[in-house]
């Protein structure tokens, strides 16, 4: 009931904030205002740098070094990666399919959550993304975990450097609200400034909203609709460059949980909707697909099967929030056969800064 009156006074905060500001046609986007070449580099800055335009391996490499032993990257290659990456995602539909060739393997990982150490984990276990390499992360990023900063900036230049490498969907925490109450502001606030803030919320509202994978696999960080005869086409018309709605497909797909039963019944989140295994055969038939896999819910093996083996639930921030114990999974295809092989590891330790550390500093401004 605490944490329920603390989140009602955050939403009233921000609606009271919304109410008094201008409009959103009246706002100037921080994208189309910045120029990052103006910011000044410090002599003393001894980070990793980006040499000219062209974000580079040797470049990534070197930032995830620098991120592994807690340095932050400047402000002027944090901007000028989010600027990067902000235009590439613009460019994408909100439906996209990727083609995987004969023999091509392609990797799907769940939640990640600001974990980061997990994420290097990933890395090592099955090799960095490249064009090779492929991977997809299925959405949910940050918040939570305190090394949100370093996982979306990792995973933001992959995306640069490799851009038919590297797929990224929305979740429901690549949002202001989320990003407010959970933790990845207040970093980002604690780490860069305010400005940047703001631009991460533009670029996450560039993010695609699912993926299909050789015309087989349905890849979305939630899950299903609250009526049938929802078509591929219908996703890809969503206008996606905005905050989530409260309702309709773009809330759903981000939002959505399956359950062991038939039908649709109310969503334990209180948004969205709890979808049975029925209502996911019948989206598969009406859209030629064989399997969907989604994200969205911890899962004590890092996964889970549901709905006679045509969902499947991947999870990978083992030992979510530092308490949670469960393990980490991400799912590997091969073409053309795209069975999923799917790869369970645990958590890795991590410098002493608690999940949620950012988080209540803010909360604590409601309270």
């Amino acid at each position: 009931m605490k944490k329920l009156r603390e989140c009602e006074k955050a939403v009233q905060k921000m609606k009271f904030e919304e109410a008094i500001a201008s409009g959103e046609h009246d706002r100037i986007s921080v994208a189309e205002s910045l120029d990052y070449h103006t910011i000044e580099v410090e002599a003393s800055y001894k980070g990793a740098k980006i040499e000219g335009e062209t974000v580079t391996l040797d470049f990534i490499k070197s930032m995830m070094e620098e991120f592994r032993q807690q340095r932050k990257l400047h402000k002027r290659y944090g901007f000028q990666i989010l600027l990067q990456v902000r235009k590439l995602l613009m460019a994408l539909p909100s439906l996209v399919d990727v083609t995987v060739p004969e023999n091509g393997q392609f990797t799907v990982c769940g939640d990640v959550h600001g974990q980061y150490y997990d994420l290097l984990n990933i890395f090592e276990l099955n090799g960095l993304p490249s064009n090779e390499n492929p991977y997809l992360f299925n959405g949910d990023f940050v918040d939570r975990g305190s090394f949100s900063v370093e996982v979306i900036f990792t995973l933001f230049a992959l995306k640069c450097l490799y851009p038919e490498g590297v797929y990224l969907s929305r979740g429901n925490h690549e949002s202001k609200s989320m990003n407010k109450i959970y933790g990845f502001e207040g970093e980002v606030k604690a780490k860069f400034n305010e400005r940047m803030v703001d631009l991460f919320a533009e670029v996450f509202c560039c993010l695609p909203l699912a993926h299909v994978l050789n015309g087989k696999v349905f890849v979305v960080h939630g899950g299903l609709f609250s009526t049938d005869g929802v078509k591929l086409s219908d996703i890809r018309a969503i206008d996606r460059f905005s905050e989530p709605p409260d309702e309709g497909l773009m809330c759903e797909l981000l939002w959505s949980d399956p359950f062991d039963g038939l039908g649709r019944a109310p969503s334990k989140r209180g948004v969205a909707v709890a979808f049975g295994s029925d209502v996911t055969k019948r989206f598969l038939a009406d859209n030629n697909l064989d399997l969907i896999v989604r994200s969205h819910e911890v899962k004590e093996e890092g996964y889970q099967i549901e709905h006679d083996g045509k969902l499947i639930t991947v999870f990978s921030a083992p030992n979510y929030c530092d308490q949670m114990g469960n393990k980490g999974a991400f799912i590997k295809f091969k073409a053309p056969e795209f069975k999923p092989d799917i790869k369970v590891f645990e958590a890795v330790p991590h410098p002493n800064v608690k999940a949620m550390a950012y988080a209540n500093n803010l909360l604590s401004l409601f309270g």
